[in-house]
């Protein structure tokens, strides 16, 4: 029985779309090992060029927005197989950028092709899917952005080390237009444009107190997330001394962490139906896992054993967290998931502003006590949410 519903996943379309995940994660995630040597090499401060994420953040969020709508309205293939593509033309561009101020602007650019991307595969999948398995299918995709962190980051760090970041942003690039080509190949015609001559939705048909109190509760979550994912390998450099080539092992275990998280999260979304809670136990335990982390640095192999404990947590909720956000009208699905995407844009530029605050003024130390309380606010968001589906609930019964 279990392997008959296995079996009926659309396994290409989650192959794709992982791999348009990991191209558009990876496009800003692995310039996690280059923030200092972009900031040398551009003439400009460390801090400034880690607030590239808010850059590129900001844009995702618009436009991840704006393209969940659109997908409802026409279809999503054309909108799926186009950003990939500008994502890779802005990737190449920002490699061949002489000055700060146009990899801003091309990375901004390419933050507006991510968010459109990512608002309609999360659409497009979570619509092929029924709910009983839609806890798997995303964590799947989801998956292509942890792997970022498990290949993309540590490989950006090895790779890096011969080719410097102009270089690898140019690898990304060419991987986006893979990712372009094989979306075009997988995704019909009539499959992402079903939503065609339907009922248009609008933003206020989406937002329901339900999804707007989880849309709150991703800030946080994402803010707790980003905080490590932006400066993780910063952090092990200014504690540790190490160099780039030192990095690539600690990144690929904090990754094995994320993986194995968003994996086994998407196992138990389907399995446990109170998804709400789960999401809200991971994340109350991930923010004591991020008070211990950023706190207490003894050595090396401490450091690197309580990020791995730590994204291991976080991303354990997070395939429950969105097959509950995804729980919505097929009709405004693209609209919400991509309000979603908008959500998280908000959490990315949080992490980067206020980890850009503390290194300046208390240091790395307090990310500890910043990451617990924001994974205790992301687990309280949760848990209102669920007493207010419940109150719903028992109303309508």
């Amino acid at each position: 029985m279990k392997h008959n519903v296995e079996a009926a996943l659309p396994w290409a379309l989650i192959g794709t779309a992982s791999l348009g995940m990991f191209a558009c994660t990876s496009s800003g995630t692995t310039r996690a090992p280059f923030l200092i040597d972009m900031a040398a090499d551009l003439s400009v401060s460390m801090p400034l060029v880690a607030n590239l994420i808010s850059l590129t953040a900001t844009a995702w969020g618009v436009s991840s927005a704006v393209a969940g709508w659109l997908a409802d309205v026409v279809g999503r293939r054309s909108v799926l197989v186009l950003s990939l593509f500008g994502l890779a033309v802005t990737l190449v561009a920002q490699a061949l950028a002489a000055s700060f101020f146009w990899v801003a602007v091309w990375a901004t650019l390419g933050g507006a092709f991510c968010g459109a991307f990512t608002a309609a595969a999360y659409a497009e999948l979570s619509g092929r899917v029924p709910d009983a398995q839609r806890g798997r299918a995303l964590g799947w995709v989801m998956s292509g952005q942890s792997l970022t962190l498990l290949v993309g980051v540590p490989m950006a760090a090895a790779v890096g080390s011969m080719i410097g970041w102009r270089g690898w942003l140019v690898c990304v690039g060419a991987l986006s237009l893979v990712a372009s080509i094989s979306m075009a190949i997988t995704v019909g015609r009539g499959t992402a444009g079903h939503m065609r001559g339907t009922v248009r939705p609008s933003i206020r048909d989406a937002l329901s107190k339900r999804v707007i109190g989880l849309l709150t509760t991703g800030i946080f979550e994402r803010i707790c997330y980003g905080l490590a994912v932006t400066y993780f390998a910063a952090f092990l450099q200014a504690t540790y001394g190490l160099s780039l080539v030192e990095l690539a092992i600690p990144l690929a275990i904090f990754a094995i962490g994320s993986v194995a998280g968003t994996v086994l999260g998407g196992q138990i979304a389907d399995r446990v139906r109170d998804r709400l809670l789960t999401f809200a136990v991971a994340m109350g335990a991930s923010g004591f896992a991020a008070l211990a982390l950023f706190t207490w640095h003894p050595n090396p192999a401490t450091s690197v054993g309580l990020g791995f404990i730590y994204v291991l947590l976080n991303a354990l909720g997070r395939p429950s967290f969105m097959a509950a956000l995804a729980a919505v009208p097929d009709n405004v699905r693209g609209t919400v998931l991509g309000l979603n995407g908008t959500s998280a844009s908000v959490g990315w530029i949080g992490a980067a502003a206020l980890g850009a605050v503390m290194i300046s003024t208390v240091g790395f130390e307090g990310f500890g006590p910043l990451g617990a309380v924001l994974g205790l606010l992301a687990a309280l968001g949760a848990l209102w949410s669920r007493r207010s589906v419940r109150r719903v609930n028992s109303t309508l019964g």
